[in-house]
């Protein structure tokens, strides 16, 4: 995809996309192919529903990913994560469905996906999903 693919980026236009199903990951081609680096994506603000009691969940989400060919646009990322707002998901089908549709959108080298969600009952949950496994 060129620049001038990305249809989300530089148009404010655009609402939010109504689930994950209906979001669209894009990508841009990688600046430095070939070389090993690192980029990790900050996401402080993240929210879903309980699947049984149907109230919100928070959670800090960090993704850190080495790039092979093609890096996440961050405005789709943006839509993409504010899609599980109306979504009914265990905390951990959320980390590990993020993990698997940034695997199918760039093919990473290596992706890391953790969630801090927001303590429930006393309970603090934090979640991590790789690839490759390990």
């Amino acid at each position: 995809m060129k620049p001038s693919d990305l249809t989300l980026l530089g148009h404010s236009e655009n609402r939010l996309p109504a689930s994950p199903d209906e979001a669209k990951l894009e990508t841009f081609e990688n600046c430095r192919p070939g070389r090993r680096f690192w980029i990790t994506l900050d996401c402080p603000e993240f929210s879903s529903l309980c699947p049984v009691t149907g109230q919100p969940d928070t959670a800090h989400l960090v993704i850190r990913y080495m790039p092979g060919d093609r890096c996440v646009e961050t405005k789709s990322l943006k839509f993409y994560l504010a899609s599980y707002r109306n979504l009914p998901a265990f905390n951990e089908e959320i980390v590990n469905r993020v993990l698997d549709d940034l695997v199918a959108a760039m093919q990473p080298l290596e992706i890391v996906v953790n969630g801090k969600f927001g303590s429930r009952g006393g309970i603090q949950l934090t979640c991590e999903a790789r690839h490759p496994e390990s």
